[in-house]
């Protein structure tokens, strides 16, 4: 009997030995899903990072607190895919983050430069946020990020269009910014790009030759700019790419001018062009692009109030929470439209909406404005590249997890036995 009862002990203490770490305690102020590798610490007012975050997880997210500096403290995540640290009082990019990272999500922070090393050998990073910040200068090493697809650099304080983007780069959003040149050679390489955001900005007009290797592109927004339609020696090239371009262009510029219409080959009326004239009147009400998504196993938190460029789950914050950066111009009510991306890319039939023809898993949601809640802030855009599978629910686990109670119940067993060995 003593021997059953020891060997039974031993087994219990084996177990307690080799059941995987991994499977820790949620913090407390977190809550978690998959294992505890999906950790939500949104809205809660943290200055430091929680205590018992493990090492292996794949979503952390940061939102909606007061952190000022998270410098050198998120390199332990080697396995980290999804990092949000939106909504916070950053003035820069963390410092060494974890090369394994998918997508990074840095919307309304402090940020005003966006240096080569903070994005520097991200070969897996495919998504990039550093929307709504104070960046007037952003440096990119584009043989570093080869996997990035998502660029939005929206709401921010740029004069000039970066150069050095990843040449497999498919949609870059600059708009709200005060961009008023674009160098020579900036957009020369990026022949993947299809989305490019340009609107709200300070062009009076577009450099010669300046997106003609832009061939596969199939939206660009161009309107609300200050164009110099009285220019006879530099507007006429963007007026005469419109023309010959396949892509959908929103808002042409001067295309309220009457001398237009005696311009060869151009329309007196295409403020959206690259639409079927019975699709005009109901594109001239689109409005603004501003997210591009798709379905990402994602730990899904409580619902937030609905950002313009938040595509990311967030808790809803029950304290006061960083004031957003204001920038100038028009809020309108929010608003979404739909076009699906189909395969083929001739002309404007590849975002006509999709019928019998296969289509690729892209999503355009164009939206436009700001929920009266947010009013002050800017209009923006975001995007998430994420996989196609269902997302998982996230349960309620402000108490220990499922692992923590193992542990424990067999460390009681452990005792009690170590108890009657020690009656007999």
């Amino acid at each position: 009997m003593e021997y059953q009862i020891l060997n039974t002990s031993t087994c219990l203490l084996v177990l307690l030995v080799f059941i995987p770490t991994g499977l820790g305690i949620c913090p407390s102020s977190c809550k978690c899903s998959g294992n505890d590798r999906n950790v939500d610490c949104s809205g809660r007012n943290l200055t430091v990072l929680p205590q018992g975050l493990q090492d292996n997880l794949t979503y952390l997210n940061l939102s909606f607190n007061q952190f000022v500096d998270l410098d050198h403290q998120l390199t332990r995540f080697t396995n980290l895919r999804t990092l949000d640290i939106s909504n916070n009082w950053l003035k820069n990019v963390p410092a060494h983050l974890p090369k394994s990272l998918w997508e990074l999500y840095a919307t309304n922070n402090n940020i005003k430069v966006l240096q080569k090393l903070d994005t520097a050998y991200q070969w897996n990073l495919r998504v990039l946020d550093v929307s709504r910040n104070m960046v007037e200068r952003a440096v990119l090493i584009n043989n570093t990020l080869s996997s990035l697809k998502f660029l939005n650099l929206s709401s921010n304080k740029l004069w000039t269009v970066p150069t050095n983007m990843p040449y497999n780069i498919e949609t870059v959003d600059l708009s709200n910014n005060f961009l008023s040149q674009i160098l020579p050679g900036t957009l020369v390489r990026l022949h993947h790009l299809t989305s490019l955001y340009l609107h709200n900005n300070k062009f009076s007009y577009i450099p010669d030759k300046a997106f003609d290797q832009l061939s596969q592109l199939q939206v660009i927004t161009l309107y609300n700019n200050p164009w110099s339609c009285s220019d006879n020696q530099n507007i006429p090239y963007v007026l005469q790419w419109v023309q010959d371009t396949a892509a959908r262009v929103l808002g042409v510029p001067c295309a309220e001018q009457p001398w237009v219409s005696t311009v060869p080959a151009l329309d007196s009326s295409p403020m959206i062009k690259g639409t079927k004239a019975g699709d005009r009147d109901a594109s001239a009400a689109a409005p603004e692009p501003t997210k591009v998504t798709k379905t990402h196993k994602q730990f899904k938190a409580k619902a937030v109030p609905p950002l313009a460029t938040q595509s990311q789950p967030a808790l809803s914050p029950g304290t006061e929470q960083p004031q957003p950066h204001s920038l100038a111009g028009p809020q309108e009510a929010a608003a979404t439209r739909t076009i699906l991306i189909q395969g083929s890319t001739e002309g404007n039939a590849s975002l006509a909406p999709a019928t019998g023809s296969s289509t690729t898993p892209m999503t355009l949601s164009i939206t436009s404005g700001m929920p009266t809640n947010y009013s002050k802030m800017p209009q923006s855009t975001s995007g998430t590249l994420r996989k196609e599978e269902a997302t998982p629910s996230a349960p309620d686990t402000g108490v220990p997890s499922r692992a923590s109670r193992w542990h424990t119940g067999l460390l009681c067993l452990a005792l009690l036995h170590a108890l009657a060995l020690a009656v007999d």
